[in-house]
């Protein structure tokens, strides 16, 4: 893949924000030896296959059409490790075995490694209580009904199997080749890093949608448009300089090192995609004290990249669309490091769409789910391996 280096980085305390870079080539081929420009640089096909063998690719499924599933599995790399976490009703029809036999089917024409689980299962609920990871249950004592909860387990179980890097791709892709692309995407930004403390992030360049008078190539969807104004003020607040670096503040589709993801504190739902870039802030921006010192010596690098590919998914209505804005807008609201007046500036924001219900006076808190560096994770396998919906 030939991507173009970063243009513009904004330095917030020990994190890297890049500017979005742009795909000039999906396959520039291998290694030839020459020298690239200094404002393009080249990530041969063996470098891109070697960090794919180290990656697991995360894909959260709720009753996604097992069409949309098995194109998703078609675009993942074949050396990457897929890893399916379900919330999908399991009554009248157990949509979760359906998922699994689709996944087993498939497997069994390409020869891939894959492992399925479903967060509902009582038998996870008892690992986690057994390795003390509990900030993920509910009230019930099994895990909670979120995609959040679904993207930490996938990081969980990307930990048990060793690998070094964790993706995530929504079940609802209709593009098999955009999925590809994701994936190549997130090695090559992983190759060009400077730090194992690393995030890509996914920028679609059109998210098409059905219009009057045929395909309209928006650039930017309703609720990330939203999310990256109100996080470019966060940051330029510290920075005292206005910026539009951040364009991801929903993107679903990115990726992390491992020794990042265990770090960072996750926001429960669908804010966790803002709160991740949010707590990488709160964290890494020497705004407040951090724990993590060796994270603050190598610095965090955040990098976003513009895809070739638009991005085609499923239309899941208005109610999904105010779900999410009201999430994302509260993971910002609710930081430790959000000022007033950007607090004031989210409440005008939400209130002006009509985003809060009657009587709601500020966006609902996120509830927060602990960082995971510290759990036993061969005991978590241990027991894991007894859940009735765990496969491999």
């Amino acid at each position: 893949m030939k991507l173009d280096l970063p243009r513009y980085t904004e330095r917030f305390g020990a994190t890297s924000l890049h500017g979005v870079q742009r795909v000039y080539e999906l396959d520039s081929g291998f290694d030839d030896g020459k020298s690239m420009s200094e404002t393009l640089m080249k990530v041969g096909n063996e470098q891109i296959s070697e960090i794919e063998r180290k990656m697991a690719i995360v894909i959260p499924i709720k009753g996604e059409r097992l069409r949309l599933l098995e194109g998703v599995l078609s675009g993942v790399p074949h050396d990457c490790l897929v890893i399916i976490v379900s919330n999908s009703p399991r009554q009248p029809v157990d949509r979760y075995m359906l998922e699994k036999d689709a996944l087993q089917q498939f497997n069994k024409f390409v020869g891939r490694n894959a492992l399925i689980l479903h967060q509902r299962d009582p038998g996870l609920s008892e690992a986690l209580n057994e390795v003390g990871y509990t900030s993920m249950l509910g009230p019930d004592g099994v895990v909670r009904s979120g995609k959040a909860e679904g993207m930490v387990l996938g990081m969980l179980l990307a930990k048990m199997a060793g690998k070094e890097y964790v993706g995530f791709i929504d079940a609802d892709n209709y593009v098999p080749g955009a999925v590809n692309e994701y994936v190549k995407i997130f090695a090559s930004g992983i190759a060009m890093s400077k730090t194992p403390y690393t995030m890509v992030r996914v920028s679609w360049i059109y998210k098409p949608k059905m219009s009057e008078t045929g395909l309209y190539f928006s650039k930017w969807g309703r609720v990330s448009e939203l999310t990256n104004q109100h996080l470019n003020s966060l940051i330029s607040y510290y920075t005292g300089f206005e910026t539009e670096v951040m364009r991801t503040g929903n993107s679903g589709e990115h990726c992390m090192s491992l020794k990042l993801a265990e770090l960072l504190t996750f926001s429960s739902g669908y804010s966790i995609e803002p709160y991740e870039i949010v707590n990488v802030l709160e964290e890494f921006g020497g705004i407040i004290p951090t724990s993590y010192q060796d994270a603050m010596d190598k610095g965090v690098e955040v990098m976003q990249v513009e895809t070739r590919n638009p991005h085609f998914h499923e239309d899941k209505g208005e109610d999904h669309l105010k779900e999410m804005v009201v999430a994302s807008m509260g993971s910002i609201y609710h930081s430790k490091i959000c000022p007033p007046k950007l607090r004031e500036k989210i409440l005008e924001s939400l209130r002006t769409r009509n985003m809060l219900e009657e009587g709601q006076q500020e966006p609902p808190a996120p509830v927060k789910i602990d960082p995971f560096k510290d759990i036993d994770i061969r005991q978590f396998a241990k027991v894991l391996s007894k859940a009735s919906t765990y496969a491999q």
